[in-house]
């Protein structure tokens, strides 16, 4: 039965403020891709070690998720939130300072473990501020605006690196997050009604385990979860791909990233400006046709030997588009099952999201430089069509359990 909720006495948080928390970690995660095929001649490594910062960022972000979320149930949102940005300044630093491939890779698990706390509990305090429908409206919108991150990060990312280095995205994160921190101090108000309902590790135990037992958060989660993995197959590919396979500069990879991202913000408007009348059953579906259709393009143009970035980015920008359409109903959809969970809700889904991102990247970075397909596209491809297949037998699931709530 659901606790009643009692009014917070904060004002509600502008959505500027949701969208600059949110952008904190997308950030941390494509500032560094343009420098990532390079840094192999910096450490002396080979490629796939070079993947850790990626794979294993991604999956600090999966663990650290399932803290961060309950912590903020029984805690507030705004104390976990400024605790997890001020840590993702720590590993910046740590990153910025970085003498060999472990440290980096060390650095980038103290940025995970904090820079989660802005995306986990940006859709938590929408939640706690609108009803489902109007949810996934307004994440649209949150996510839009922070789309901007990932849009812009890889381009300035690459021109840092060919003029200063690659410490100076490191740096750049750490001046940016500060200043994050300072206008979150002072803008974010508690949102959270169901403050102080649960306590200690068996509350926490207890709130996954209601969720668990709930059909339709399993649906959406792998909803999201399917749909994400098409953009973290991708990352994982990427970056190789486009130095050895295309022959693309740190600044290019960057220029031809916007082609992504891009499509990211036109989906995510659309999201927010037609979830809320079409429902996100219908969002979702809408985004897996757009996705699969992106698949089939990149596949057919590889196949007739056309070897160029926009036969790559082209595609990508499709399933750009689709995932914004589709992953903000897919996460109004999670933290809905249980309104007074949605912190767990968020945690525990964005947890297995990424986590099965970081699988997927990871498995992907090693089929492109290991094998019989290496230094091909055609393993990257294999996966995004993988995914695009079970994300579609996801969207039956979700279709079938949907209970507006």
């Amino acid at each position: 039965m659901l606790h009643t909720p009692k009014p917070h006495t904060g004002l509600r948080p502008s959505l500027l403020i949701l969208v600059a928390v949110s952008a904190i970690n997308p950030a941390g995660i494509n500032i560094f891709i343009p420098s990532m095929a390079s840094m192999e001649k910096v450490f002396n490594t080979d490629f796939a070690t070079i993947q850790l910062t990626l794979s294993l960022y991604l999956a600090g972000v999966a663990v650290s998720q399932l803290l961060i979320g309950p912590l903020s149930d029984r805690f507030g949102r705004r104390p976990i939130l400024l605790s997890g940005l001020s840590l993702f300044i720590v590993g910046s630093i740590v990153c910025s300072q970085a003498t060999s491939i472990d440290m980096l890779i060390y650095g980038r698990l103290i940025q995970a473990f904090g820079g989660c706390a802005g995306i986990v509990l940006a859709r938590a305090i929408v939640r706690d501020m609108y009803d489902r429908e109007q949810a996934a409206s307004m994440i649209g919108y949150v996510t839009m605006g922070m789309a901007v991150a990932p849009m812009v990060s890889p381009l300035v990312g690459g021109l840092l690196h060919e003029a200063y280095g690659w410490q100076a995205s490191f740096h750049l994160l750490t001046v940016v997050t500060v200043v994050v921190v300072i206008w979150a101090w002072f803008a974010l108000h508690e949102t959270n009604p169901y403050i102080g309902r649960s306590s200690g590790a068996g509350a926490l135990v207890r709130s996954y385990w209601i969720l668990a037992r709930v059909p339709a958060f399993w649906a959406y989660t792998l909803c999201a979860a399917m749909s994400a993995g098409l953009f973290f197959g991708f990352l994982g590919g990427a970056p190789y791909v486009s130095e050895h396979v295309l022959g693309l500069e740190p600044g290019e990879i960057g220029v031809y990233f916007l082609f992504v991202a891009g499509g990211y913000v036109i989906g995510n408007f659309l999201s927010g400006r037609f979830a809320s009348r079409v429902g996100i059953t219908r969002m979702i579906v809408t985004g897996l046709i757009a996705a699969s259709s992106g698949v089939v393009i990149m596949t057919a143009l590889f196949a007739f030997g056309l070897v160029h970035p926009l036969a790559l980015y082209g595609p990508m920008l499709v399933i750009g588009v689709a995932n914004g359409v589709a992953l903000p109903s897919s996460v109004a959809g999670v933290v809905s099952v249980r309104p007074d969970l949605a912190g767990a809700a968020s945690g525990l889904a964005g947890s297995l999201q990424v986590g099965l991102g970081a699988l997927v990247s990871y498995l992907v970075a090693q089929a492109v430089t290991i094998g019989p397909m290496a230094g091909t596209v055609w393993p990257m491809i294999g996966v995004l069509a993988a995914c695009a297949i079970a994300w579609a037998a996801t969207v039956i699931w979700a279709t079938a359990t949907d209970k507006p709530g």
